[in-house]
């Protein structure tokens, strides 16, 4: 699917690509759940294959990045001209911000983690509901969106980042070996 251009664009690619991340995550084995992230192996050189080591380290960025956007919208929304990225990070150093969110949830058990992400995804798609296809497509219409439109922040932390996590968990299957090693 194209990146969406319209609200109703973005509602469906947020939706199934939300519900195609479930369907892979109730998918997972065992084994699949328990063996750690291990990307070493892969060309992968962005920062998030060493970072990531298993399921909940995934949803968890999810979940942070829907509080990134519900934090921003509703802060300026009220008037606080703030940036999406907080202080004191900033586009060339969010990289950093992700790995603190990493830390901050090193003991979420994953079953929490699954349902932050559900609640947040609820909350980020009814907030999405709130907006018109022109306020959310259209450029110039929020000031603090900055040239952007506040869709592509919708989409990039909906649609575009579920996919990022279903390429992962798809990525990580591959290398679980798929018997015991008998001797």
């Amino acid at each position: 699917m194209a990146r969406p251009q319209t609200k109703s664009d973005l509602i469906t690619a947020a939706t199934e690509n939300f519900e195609q991340l479930n369907a892979l995550i109730e998918g997972l084995t065992e084994k699949e759940l328990s063996v750690p992230f291990d990307f070493s192996d892969t060309a992968k050189k962005e920062a998030h294959w060493k970072r990531d080591k298993n399921l909940r380290d995934v949803i968890i960025h999810l979940y942070e990045w829907h509080q990134l956007l519900l934090n921003w919208v509703k802060a300026n929304q009220n008037g606080e001209n703030q940036p999406f990225i907080p202080k004191p990070y900033n586009w060339k150093t969010y990289g950093i911000m992700n790995v603190e969110f990493w830390r901050k949830h090193q003991n979420t058990p994953h079953e929490e983690a699954k349902e932050m992400l559900e609640k947040s995804h609820c909350e980020v798609m009814k907030l999405a509901e709130t907006f018109s296809n022109d306020e959310l497509f259209s450029k110039g219409v929020f000031s603090w969106t900055k040239g952007s439109t506040l869709g592509s922040y919708f989409v990039s932390n909906t649609a575009s980042h579920y996919n990022w996590a279903v390429k992962k968990l798809k990525a990580h299957k591959k290398t679980v070996p798929k018997c015991s090693n008998f001797n």
